[in-house]
């Protein structure tokens, strides 16, 4: 089976979330700020983060192409897992609005609230109902149309949802706490000017490495979910 995984980084690969596809029958096939018409019909498509917006996609045209995949995708049930910049790319091709939090910009380590719904959701069941997660975003998007929302914060509400087989990820469960220590070393001079104390965002990462058993586990019930229904 074929895990289309579409990437937007350099730096930023399918994480723990790689070997958890793999692991419940799937083979990744990377692409880089590309799709092919082929992927309408892989079994699984998986977009990833990146640091530009939804709302910049005149100057980022791939973005044009992954949304328009995602929206064909979801109008025939096909499943998709979006990350961060493709979890809003995901509510986007819904038919939600993504744009600037006003919130601000959330970075480090911080729990996400699993509401009712997900925890009865066969891919969430099991999990604490406040999960440490990484996060690194400012963009949001409002809430999904038919979407079932699964987790939310303190400081933005749309973390999470679920819409037919596909899931969206605001935050980073793919992430180990030494990647993230990586990315925090790699863009330290961005956050200090976003105002944020890196060694205090260091100071987060035991509390991600405590929590990384669990995301995993989340993470392979996700995999093994997906995959369940092309069996």
């Amino acid at each position: 089976m074929r895990a289309v995984v579409v990437e937007h980084e350099e730096h930023e690969g399918p994480g723990l979330l790689g070997p958890a596809l793999e692991a419940a029958g799937f083979t990744l096939v990377r692409r880089f700020r590309a799709v092919k018409r082929e992927d309408v019909d892989a079994p699984l498509v998986v977009v990833m983060g990146g640091g530009m917006g939804v709302y910049e996609a005149d100057a980022h045209p791939f973005l044009h192409d992954e949304r328009a995949l995602l929206g064909e995708r979801l109008a025939n049930d096909r499943a998709c897992v979006g990350v961060c910049l493709g979890a809003q790319l995901l509510a986007a091709a819904a038919g939600a609005t993504v744009s600037p939090g006003k919130n601000g910009f959330e970075v480090g380590v911080g729990p996400v609230r699993w509401t009712q719904d997900a925890l009865k959701d066969p891919v969430v069941a099991g999990a604490r109902a406040r999960t440490p997660v990484a996060h690194w975003h400012g963009d949001t998007y409002t809430a999904v149309p038919g979407a079932t929302l699964l987790a939310s914060t303190d400081r933005y509400t749309q973390q999470a949802f679920r819409l037919g087989r596909s899931y969206g990820f605001q935050f980073h469960l793919e992430l180990t706490a030494r990647e993230l220590g990586r990315w925090l070393g790699l863009f330290a001079a961005d956050l200090v000017a976003r105002g944020k104390d890196v060694a205090a965002l260091e100071a987060q990462l035991p509390r991600l490495e405590a929590a990384e058993v669990e995301n995993t586990e989340l993470l392979h019930r996700l995999a093994h979910q997906l995959a369940k229904g092309l069996r």
